[in-house]
């Protein structure tokens, strides 16, 4: 990292040079890069990136979106470097958690009590700051286009101050960079969206680490069954760790899959899950419950064909489709407790991390992933 000028008054924030991998079109490999980087603006920190594991979403994003150039990477754990003008709650060298969805607190939907989708910070899709609606990365002038409005594959990015949460400086930032999206979604749609009850069917489409989180979810609530569904028989074992308690692969039998879930529960599971961001396995995940209180939850982000359709009469009958964002948790409110929980060994968070890679060979980790030979790969930035 470098300074852009040495006359910068030294109690004020300057523009930097890093290292960062950008994307530049669609599927292609990311390439390291000098990217200069923006002061943090009004309300804004910028964070030295220690550690960022690389989701799901990343890869769909890098597949299929056609904003670049851009930098990916949202689950990431790292320390404040330097805060913007009006920032209260940090100070330089906190370590924190980027989010990808923020909690302002002060909007309907974060003072209602009901949601976690922040008005004023939620979801960002067009690759700029929330703020301003402007990047903070470019290259020789010309904008380099976020992710999230988080952008963790870089030495450094700049964050909303509310799209960052501060966290013990005991926690292992390597570890704990998972639980800012991945691990903490599954969890809370196990815990806080459908609410698993004690000796519960569940059954889960797509073990990932998505769908690992919501069986170890429902397993510490005390579910009797979790039925993991994935057509990688890989996947078995490692999902046996985490809770379930039968694996089955559609593609070992002639019956529709659903079908088999209906003989093998009397009738359909309690709850559902649907982890692969599939739209037509969530007819599927509805039509694998029970009727009278069959609880679907859809937590998969879809590549292709965001349409859904199913027919009226799985809901008819009475069950119910919710969905979900990063599990129902509100970001700064809920993760200092999911931290707590991991330094407490309440919960599972290391058996995840299948790589552990330098930032120089990230686009091996895109290999792993698109090649389902990974859960997380955790990528780590030069120290």
């Amino acid at each position: 990292m470098s300074l852009s000028s040495s006359t910068e008054d030294s109690s004020s924030p300057a523009i930097i040079t890093c290292k960062a991998a950008v994307a530049w079109g669609a599927g292609e490999p990311l390439v390291m890069e000098e990217v200069e980087l923006s002061p943090p603006h009004p309300h804004e920190i910028r964070i030295k990136v220690f550690s960022s594991s690389l989701c799901r979403s990343d890869i769909s994003a890098w597949e299929s979106q056609a904003i670049f150039p851009r930098i990916f990477g949202h689950e990431a754990s790292g320390i404040v470097e330097s805060i913007g003008e009006g920032v209260t709650e940090f100070k330089e060298g906190d370590h924190v958690l980027t989010v990808f969805t923020g909690e302002c607190r002060t909007c309907r939907q974060c003072r209602s009590g009901k949601s976690n989708v922040c008005q004023v910070l939620g979801l960002e899709r067009r690759g700029v700051m929330h703020s301003d609606q402007r990047t903070r990365f470019s290259i020789k002038g010309k904008p380099v286009f976020h992710y999230c409005a988080v952008s963790s594959f870089s030495e450094y990015t700049v964050v909303h101050s509310g799209c960052a949460v501060k966290v013990s400086p005991n926690a292992p930032l390597e570890k704990i960079c998972l639980l800012s999206c991945g691990v903490a979604a599954g969890l809370g749609a196990a815990w806080n969206v459908a609410g698993v009850s004690e000796g519960s069917t569940v059954v889960i489409f797509g073990l990932g680490t998505v769908g690992l989180s919501v069986a170890q979810g429902a397993r510490l609530k005390g579910a009797s069954r979790i039925i993991g569904v994935d057509t990688n028989p890989d996947k078995c074992e490692k999902a046996k760790a985490f809770g379930v308690t039968e694996f089955i692969n559609p593609s070992d039998s002639s019956e529709p899959i659903q079908q088999v879930i209906k003989r093998i529960t009397d009738g359909g599971a309690d709850y559902s899950f649907e982890c692969i961001g599939d739209t037509g396995m969530i007819t599927t995940a509805l039509q694998s419950c029970c009727d009278g209180w069959g609880l679907t939850v859809t937590l998969g982000v879809p590549k292709v064909k965001p349409e859904m359709s199913a027919h009226y009469g799985l809901l008819l009958t009475g069950r119910t489709l919710k969905g979900t964002l990063f599990g129902g948790w509100k970001p700064k409110s809920d993760l200092p407790s999911l931290v707590d929980m991991y330094m407490n060994k309440e919960i599972e968070v290391d058996g995840f991390i299948t790589h552990d890679l330098p930032f120089e060979d990230i686009n091996t980790a895109f290999s792993l992933m698109t090649e389902g030979k990974c859960l997380r790969c955790v990528i780590h930035m030069p120290r």
